[in-house]
């Protein structure tokens, strides 16, 4: 019975963690393309509408892009270069 057992702690160990600043805001969102990316959350297109139809009753001159990305968890390089390439500004949606 006094047999030695290994314990491992279950928080692993954490990365290092470095800073990085915001993006720069926008002066203003006229005439400004914003994508509403689709984060693929539960019920985030509910959401996703929600600001959509916020953005065209009180900033109509912004225009509005949706996107999600192939698969939820997983990096889309080919969705962020779109962003990057075509939009001002994004902002990603979350819901429940």
């Amino acid at each position: 019975m006094a047999e030695k057992i290994t314990i491992h702690d279950p928080r692993g160990y954490p990365p290092k963690v470095t800073g990085k600043r915001l993006a720069p805001r926008l002066e203003s969102l006229d005439g400004k393309v914003v994508f509403l990316v689709d984060c693929l959350f539960d019920n985030s297109e509910v959401f996703m509408e929600q600001v959509q139809l916020w953005f065209a009753e009180n900033l109509p001159t912004v225009k509005i892009r949706n996107i999600k990305p192939r698969e939820s968890w997983v990096d889309d390089p080919e969705m962020r270069a779109t962003v990057e390439a075509e939009g001002d500004a994004a902002i990603l949606g979350v819901g429940l």
